[in-house]
């Protein structure tokens, strides 16, 4: 893998399930540096006006919060909180940190970060461990899974059963490939004629170009948005089309427990200010683009703003608030995952998450 820089199609399931830090191997042509002037002078005047009115940093309760992983239109309405002085209005000096080698997830348990980014498929490896990770989902940042599966349009794949003797990138984990099968099974396909390769890519629209598998696993917010902004024409299908067990919360703010149980009003202090910022990325998805590339230049332009526009409606969608947890919904994709036999021990389907700390 290559070094830890932040590319125009560098976000990939991949990755995000690993939580690595690395990325791939070229820069963006265009980088969010180059996004319109005025778009970057407003939101620098806009995060220098609160400011200004804010508590003088000394004063501010320091929170370290991890990403998954490089920043991207997930972690929007953190930067634009902290852009524009949102944290510091609740008394908070949050320190946006990227994930170390081993993940996200260990950061948040061992407690070198307060708070962070993980995912119900991924915290369930490790409330279903022998020693299981003290972290707890507070919040859901995306209200569904919009993930799916995505091919060259040339070849037709438009549903699980045509992934059929076609080749799929699997990163060769039991609980994705349990979910391939399960798709595939479903719509009445052949798992066992599909052709697994490894997933060594980061952009998946190059290594569909390249012929390098015919499909792969993708996030709808920013693979599909990619091939989009490269004029590259694809097929894609959602899971929760497919069947709505797999409409897991995907990605959550998550908290370590002792933190939380010492700071509760702090952990409080934050999801207002985060979900000031994400309700800002509803209502303003070009300027919540602009304060983005402006935090993070080396970012492609054009794919924050798709992406942007795209998650404008994934982020509440349709429930009652930003952050919402439903109980049915986690509870469901648990069974799913103990029924498969997929997690090491047995996991209780009601927990893993706290919604006491997202005020209404």
């Amino acid at each position: 893998m290559a070094s830890n820089s932040v590319f125009s199609g560098g976000v990939s399931r991949r990755s995000f399930l690993r939580g690595s830090v690395a990325a791939s191997a070229a820069l963006a042509l265009a980088g969010c540096g180059q996004a319109s002037q005025s778009g970057s002078s407003n939101a620098a005047a806009s995060s220098d006006s609160s400011s200004a009115s804010s508590s003088s940093s000394s004063d501010l309760a320091k929170i370290s919060f991890v990403l998954d992983y490089t920043p991207n239109t997930n972690h929007t309405g953190i930067y634009v909180a902290q852009s524009k002085g949102y944290f510091a209005d609740e008394g908070l000096d949050v320190e946006i940190v990227q994930p170390p080698e081993d993940g996200a997830d260990a950061l948040i348990g061992a407690g070198g970060a307060q708070m962070g980014v993980s995912y119900q498929d991924v915290m369930a490896n490790s409330f279903s461990s022998d020693q299981p990770m003290p972290y707890t989902a507070v919040a859901a940042i995306i209200q569904h899974n919009t993930s799916g599966i995505m091919s060259r349009q040339a070849d037709g794949i438009t549903r699980p059963k045509l992934m059929e003797n076609h080749t799929y990138a699997t990163w060769d984990q039991p609980v994705e490939q349990a979910t391939i099968k399960d798709v595939v099974e479903a719509d009445g396909g052949d798992y066992s004629k599909i052709s697994l390769v490894p997933y060594n890519v980061d952009d998946e629209v190059s290594g569909l170009r390249a012929n390098m598998f015919d499909t792969v696993w993708v996030y709808e917010g920013w693979a599909v948005q990619n091939a989009k902004v490269q004029n590259y024409d694809v097929n894609y299908f959602s899971f929760i089309s497919i069947d709505d067990v797999f409409d897991y919360y995907t990605p959550v703010i998550a908290a370590n427990d002792d933190f939380a149980k010492e700071n509760p009003d702090q952990v409080k202090a934050f999801l207002r200010a985060a979900k000031r910022g994400y309700e800002f990325c509803v209502e303003n998805p070009s300027d919540a683009a602009d304060i983005l590339c402006d935090a993070v230049p080396e970012l492609d332009s054009d794919l924050v703003h798709a992406s942007q526009d795209y998650l404008k409606d994934q982020y509440v969608a349709d429930a009652s608030a930003w952050g919402v947890i439903d109980a049915n919904r986690w509870s469901k994709f648990y069974q799913w995952l103990n029924d498969q036999n997929l997690v090491e021990n047995k996991l209780d389907v009601n927990k893993g998450y706290d919604l006491s700390y997202l005020e209404a």
